[in-house]
């Protein structure tokens, strides 16, 4: 099985390492406690890369394979940290039908990452969401809190330059 590497090289401290390893300690004798590990450990790292997962399938004694397929198969996990500014684009109907998806596209280029990625430098990261719940501003992107609306291709430059 071949497990894709972040470009952002894992940073991964001592003290967050000794939360992991309490965590599975306090969950040694549960093998079905897979999915409130993975959430507590995104908790502390705030996303789960290999290094993490690893740690997670040799603490429990589960393959990192079973390890790796459950966090690939939910949404609530991340293989990728999240940048400074997390821009998330929603392309739920609304949306996409008023372009949110030239929108994300346009991001992308111009960011030089693809969605679920984060740039070199750690400041953008690139998702794509199914609804905001403004959809009367359609459409609508956040860039961590702060919702953008009524968005045309023509923002992405003026929007990436407040967050420079």
């Amino acid at each position: 099985m071949a497990f894709k590497k972040c470009a952002v090289p894992f940073a991964g401290t001592a003290e967050q390492e000794a939360q992991l390893k309490a965590v599975i300690a306090e969950h040694a004798d549960d093998r079905g406690a897979l999915m409130p590990v993975l959430q507590k450990a995104q908790e502390i790292y705030g996303y789960l890369p290999i290094e993490v997962q690893t740690m997670i399938a040799e603490g429990m004694d589960i393959p990192l394979e079973k390890v790796y397929g459950v966090v690939t198969f939910y949404a609530q996990f991340s293989l990728n940290p999240k940048g400074k500014y997390r821009i998330s684009v929603c392309l739920g109907t609304a949306c996409y039908v008023k372009g949110s998806g030239d929108l994300f596209n346009a991001f992308s280029e111009k960011l030089g990452i693809k969605g679920g990625e984060i740039t070199p430098d750690g400041k953008f990261s690139l998702d794509a969401c199914r609804c905001i719940g403004a959809c009367g501003l359609a459409p609508v992107l956040t860039v961590n809190e702060d919702v953008y609306g009524n968005l045309t291709v023509d923002d992405v430059d003026k929007i990436l330059a407040k967050y420079e």
